[in-house]
């Protein structure tokens, strides 16, 4: 099995180009699976059967895995001996008789308005930290950009004077238009607080942690939780939340798919649907609760 693996970690770094991050999740998973095999007494991965497969899935359901989670393994497994298959190491791909798992559908929290101002009004734009923050908080819900597209952003990306920000992906850059508020916050944070924090001129990074080096995602993870605390907001709140509210606001106020899509980054329009279905929903909420035959 090791050697297998090994092979297969070659051919999606290599030829596959995977990114870091997608690659170390591929791993974990077959990692998963073959620990799996093993506790079921299955010798190697060319002996599993379809039936494997299927107990593999249960195994994971009975684990309390979410629905996402066992998706994502399936998908792992599946891509892991469509390789096999390939490379003549397995003559039958077990997985293809298998039944993909189902993902049930849970619509996005989002913020009300009143809880946005509460969340955004509480990092103190006149200290070292809450001016960052302010700019970080501000600066995600004007935009709707991911985390991780956040906390990579080079100072060479705001264009203030023009109002816009250019936001990188690993295949594409997307120009997203900033408001006013948003433009002071970083306008604020960029004369002052960076101007403190950055220890090194070289620094290039947008937003840096207390020591001047690279925010990361667990650090701003921190961050949202404990104003979201302070905010006194009940919802489960995650750095994805923002970008839930930015979409599913423009909506609310006129903005049309086609749009919300582009500024979001998403490359199908079914992903940006999820937000309609959303606004729907809250429609048909207020119409029961306000319409008298309702």
């Amino acid at each position: 099995m090791p050697k297998i693996m090994e092979q297969y970690i070659e051919y999606l770094e290599n030829y596959k180009k995977l990114s870091k991050n997608t690659l170390i999740s591929y791993m974990r998973d077959i990692r998963f699976f073959r620990d799996f095999l093993e506790e079921n007494k299955v010798e190697s991965f060319e002996a599993v059967k379809t039936s494997d497969i299927d107990g593999y899935i249960k195994f994971l359901k009975t684990g309390g895995r979410a629905d996402t989670t066992i998706l994502r393994n399936f998908e792992s497994v599946k891509n892991f001996y469509i390789y096999l298959k390939k490379k003549g190491l397995v003559d039958i791909n077990p997985v293809d008789e298998v039944v993909s798992p189902k993902v049930t559908k849970r619509l996005p929290e989002i913020l009300s308005f009143e809880e946005i101002e509460r969340l955004l009004s509480f990092p103190k734009a006149d200290e070292l930290k809450g001016c960052r923050d302010k700019a970080m908080l501000e600066l995600l819900y004007a935009s709707g950009m991911r985390v991780s597209e956040l906390i990579s952003m080079k100072i060479d990306d705001v264009h203030l004077d023009m109002g816009f920000v250019n936001c990188h992906t690993e295949t594409k850059t997307r120009i997203i238009p900033i408001g006013k508020i948003c433009t002071e916050a970083l306008i604020n944070y960029i004369n002052t607080s960076r101007k403190i924090l950055i220890r090194d001129n070289t620094q290039t990074m947008l937003f840096v942690n207390m020591n001047g080096e690279n925010m990361s995602r667990q650090g701003f993870w921190k961050l949202i939780k404990s104003y979201a605390e302070k905010a006194g907001i009940t919802k489960s709140i995650t750095p994805h939340t923002l970008r839930h509210s930015f979409a599913a606001h423009l909506l609310e106020n006129g903005a049309d798919l086609r749009s919300i899509q582009v500024m979001l980054g998403h490359s199908d329009i079914s992903s940006t649907q999820v937000y309609a279905n959303l606004i729907n929903d809250k429609l048909k909420n207020v119409y029961k609760k306000a319409h008298p035959r309702a």
